[in-house]
């Protein structure tokens, strides 16, 4: 049965070969305990495509673009409300929109990027 060839390790200037699947070699992956899970391990695996895809063609087009006032082709399910790993909120269709993906990375990056620091 044929395998994948190894890839280098993805830790930065280090090229040590390691298996396929992995990101990091032993010796660095302590190193990035806290880099992000792969969107599987984060809730958006096979049943998540599946349930994408069937509200994509219930509800083709982007909301935001709609409201001003024009159509343009959504291509990605939003949370409109963060589900912060609930599984009951993650899967509920209330909390979904369509969204094109220039609005979606508008959307992300005003409620992800901006960090508020209370003192």
């Amino acid at each position: 049965m044929p395998y994948r060839s190894n890839i280098p390790c993805k830790h930065p200037d280090y090229a040590a070969l390691i298996t396929h699947g992995q990101m990091y070699c032993d010796e660095h992956k302590k190193l990035h305990k806290s880099d992000r899970a792969y969107a599987s391990e984060r809730g958006y695996g096979v049943k998540w495509q599946r349930e994408r895809r069937k509200f994509l063609d219930s509800s083709p087009f982007c909301v935001k673009c709609y409201e001003e006032g024009h159509l343009a082709k959504a291509t990605v399910v939003d949370h409109i409300k963060p589900h912060c790993g609930d599984q009951k909120f993650f899967w509920g269709r209330r909390n979904w929109q369509p969204l094109c993906e220039r609005h979606h990375n508008v959307k992300s990056m005003t409620e992800d990027g901006y960090v508020e620091y209370k003192l």
